[in-house]
């Protein structure tokens, strides 16, 4: 049974979050602190943790960033605030997702759900090997000279779809769509932010990709082997 992690200091929010998901087969564990949120986090180790980002203590983005100093998990941000800025930086902090409130428990529930199968390891896959790195899709993990590098599911599951279709222009509706789902074609905002984690983690100079590049105006290319 898949564990969710709720951060939210709304009592009555947090019980009805509790509730839907418990209904649906999924565990919950209650948080209405990031600090009390981080603790669970660390010591419980869910599949999935959900964060409002006006928090009492610490700010939700502090918990994402302090989340993303150890962990990869799913990290959906739940919040008031709608406008791009701070959907632009909750996704820079490190979250995979960003729900607004008021929102449809249907949509956060089919959100969460995304984020369990953007996790999921897959069987048998092939291994793709540049002259920087060794990308092994059975076990989802990418090798480079330094070591195992540690991409969030969201990050996996872009750099994933690019690798399997290797040269091609991949538009970034349909990279949006694979990776999120079909009601997020145009939110190209998500895809500039993690294309630019998964640079400064895979490339051998981030600001110049020769292996994920952009096509301007179109989408994306994973290139094996530039020249």
């Amino acid at each position: 049974m898949s564990l969710v992690v709720c951060i939210e200091d709304d009592p009555a929010l947090l019980r009805t979050l509790a509730t839907n998901f418990e209904a649906r087969g999924l565990r919950v564990l209650k948080a209405s602190t990031g600090t009390a949120g981080l603790e669970l986090a660390s010591s419980q180790r869910p599949d999935v943790v959900i964060v409002d980002l006006g928090l009492p203590d610490v700010s939700g983005l502090t918990v994402i960033r302090r989340l993303r100093q150890w962990s990869s998990v799913p990290i959906i941000v739940l919040s008031a605030r709608d406008a791009e800025l701070d959907k632009v930086a909750a996704l820079e902090a490190g979250a995979d997702d960003y729900v607004s409130k008021p929102f449809g428990m249907g949509e956060l529930i089919a959100r969460v759900r995304a984020s369990l199968r953007r996790s999921v390891v897959g069987q048998s896959e092939p291994i793709v090997k540049t002259a920087h790195f060794t990308i092994d899709l059975a076990r989802r993990t990418v090798v480079g000279e330094l070591g195992e590098s540690k991409l969030t599911p969201t990050e996996w599951s872009i750099v994933e779809h690019l690798v399997r279709n290797p040269e091609r222009l991949v538009s970034s509706k349909e990279l949006l769509q694979v990776v999120w789902g079909p009601e997020y074609s145009t939110e190209t905002n998500y895809l500039r932010v993690h294309l630019t984690h998964i640079r400064q983690k895979l490339e051998p100079d981030p600001p110049r990709p020769v292996y994920f590049v952009t096509e301007p105006g179109m989408g994306y290319r994973f290139v094996p082997n530039p020249r």
